[in-house]
């Protein structure tokens, strides 16, 4: 084996294990929907491959921010994208970024590529920033949407849905059909 091929096994073999930890390990464990792992392992595995291809060509760094930023562009576009799966979508990128064109030694390199699938679980768990889910709720009680009653609406949606809610925030109001659309955010459980 060559040591461009065994240079090449060694960094997909750095990639796909980060990726593999910050895919099931913080990814999925927080709720993440698991139709979108093909997508986010698609991404990193083509965009890996690309950039260790196109490594060989002298490229400048405008370049390469833009090959980033075309591969970004063409999934956000085809549909709406939530912000915490935006930023699984960039952490899987910027992996096989790193993991294909980062020039340090193999140390640095499996340091670098264990920082972000770390940084990430390290922010998942709640040690940093309290970690909340959120759903969205059609409310039909608009006389309790007034600012001074904000905490009468998180009791009643705790009383009507059981779930620990903390907060909402009003997103939509319908007149026409009497509803808000609300956010109710809660703790994880």
């Amino acid at each position: 084996m060559t040591a461009s091929a065994s240079d090449l096994l060694l960094r997909l073999a750095l990639d796909l294990a980060s990726l593999w930890v910050l895919l099931r390990h913080a990814f999925l464990r927080r709720g993440g929907d698991p139709s979108r792992l093909l997508m986010l392992v698609a991404f990193n595995l083509v965009l890996f491959l690309i950039a260790h291809l196109l490594s060989a060509v002298e490229m400048t760094m405008g370049a390469a921010f833009g090959l980033f930023a075309v591969f970004s562009l063409l999934r956000i576009r085809t549909e709406g994208i939530s912000s915490r799966d935006m930023t699984y979508l960039f952490l899987v990128i910027a992996l096989g970024l790193l993991s294909a064109v980062a020039r340090p030694g193999v140390g640095v390199l499996a340091a670098l590529a264990a920082a972000i699938p770390g940084l990430a679980l390290v922010l998942e768990s709640g040690w940093v920033v309290p970690v909340e889910t959120s759903h969205e709720v059609v409310y039909d009680n608009l006389a309790l949407l007034a600012p001074e009653q904000r905490e009468a609406v998180v009791a009643d949606l705790r009383a009507r849905t059981g779930m620990p809610v903390t907060r909402v925030e009003i997103h939509r109001v319908d007149l026409l059909r009497k509803v808000a659309h609300l956010h109710a955010y809660g703790p994880l459980p």
